[in-house]
């Protein structure tokens, strides 16, 4: 289902000038803090009446300044997970869940209650109260209530804001299942690159306000100019591949794509499970030669096609892997010494245990 959003709104000294189009999936709203990403959400959601606005979930219009129309919060029928889960500490998980059926009138319910506890993981919480609950486990259930709630579209304020690495790590599959079985449009808002590389089908990068970038996440990931200095060590750029086989002595998952062959650390999944896989540019290393007898186990051939500043010291390289792009970020002293120019033939390395990809099964 597609989602269209143009918002034109002044916020204070915040003039938020915003407009793209998804096609569904998860569209992550990406920048630095204050940069209007919640106020984004909250028109989208009907809490902030705009100044001007046409927003749309499929065929139905929920704001359309220009004609007068103006869909209340509560019809709108907008999921919405906030950075903290926000149960009632008085009801059960399983009353948690009930209070988002309850939201939706029958005729309209399309989520049944089963697929969700599964596909989130939660069967096992529903006597237990929120008290008793992890900072992952409550972040589950929310999500849980919103998804019963049956919603035309899905709004995620940097849900895993609160959590510390391991509870991060602990909803992140989950929130990949989200995003491949919910057939529903989700905004994702955060200002973290690893999750919004990780997750997202498209980027909208938001700057003071303004839209500096919107597209497919595998194109926003190369523009490590749009990433605020202190998140630009996770830039690279992101493949999606497939399980290929899998090395039960070694403990290794190869995944396969047109850009060539990644070993990734652990099992991941059975064979032909999709896998995206994000390569940080910090982690790539190039080579004119086909390197042999290294430690590395990922060597991927591609031709350098374009070449432009980091910083004083480094340049970013951005290579053409099969149609796949991977960036590798050197120090300009490299990039003269190799002589690279768009065209030349080049090899990336990388080692297996810096990919970041999909959480490996449990043993």
């Amino acid at each position: 289902m597609s989602l269209s959003v143009a918002v034109r709104h002044r916020l204070g000294s915040l003039d938020l000038d915003v407009a793209f189009e998804s096609a569904g999936g998860i569209t992550a709203v990406f920048g630095a803090s204050g940069c209007g990403k919640t106020s984004l959400v909250n028109v989208i959601a009907g809490l902030i009446r705009p100044n001007f606005a046409r927003i749309s979930v499929g065929d139905t219009v929920l704001v359309d300044t220009e004609h007068g129309i103006f869909m209340p919060a509560h019809r709108r029928r907008i999921g919405y997970v906030f950075q903290e889960a926000r149960l009632f500490p008085h009801l059960t998980v399983e009353g948690n869940l009930a209070y988002g059926e309850w939201f939706t009138p029958k005729s309209q319910r399309y989520a049944a209650r089963g697929p969700i506890l599964e596909l989130l993981g939660i069967g096992n919480l529903l006597k237990r109260r929120p008290r008793d609950l992890s900072g992952g486990e409550k972040q589950r259930v929310a999500i849980g209530r919103a998804l019963l709630a049956s919603p035309r579209l899905l709004l995620m304020d940097e849900p895993l804001a609160s959590l510390d690495a391991s509870r991060k790590a602990e909803i992140m599959p989950y929130l990949e299942r989200l995003r491949d079985e919910v057939k529903i449009p989700i905004v994702y808002v955060s200002h973290s690159v690893a999750e919004v590389l990780r997750l997202a089908s498209d980027v909208a990068v938001l700057a003071q306000g303004k839209l500096a970038a919107f597209g497919p996440a595998a194109e926003i990931a190369q523009r490590l100019d749009l990433v605020p200095a202190e998140e630009r060590e996770e830039g690279g750029a992101i493949i999606d591949m497939k399980v290929a086989s899998h090395d039960a002595e070694f403990g290794l998952t190869r995944l396969a794509s047109a850009a060539g062959d990644i070993h990734v650390p652990g099992r991941i999944g059975p064979e032909g499970t999709p896998a995206r896989v994000r390569i940080r540019a910090r982690d790539v290393m190039l080579a004119l030669a086909e390197p042999t007898h290294i430690s590395a186990l990922n060597v991927l051939r591609g031709t350098v096609a374009a070449i432009s500043p980091a910083d004083a010291y480094s340049v970013n390289v951005r290579l053409d892997c099969g149609g796949a792009a991977v960036v590798a970020r050197i120090t300009r002293h490299s990039a003269a010494a190799l002589k690279l120019a768009p065209g030349t033939p080049a090899f990336a390395v990388v080692k297996a245990v810096s990919v970041s990809g999909p959480a490996a099964e449990p043993r």
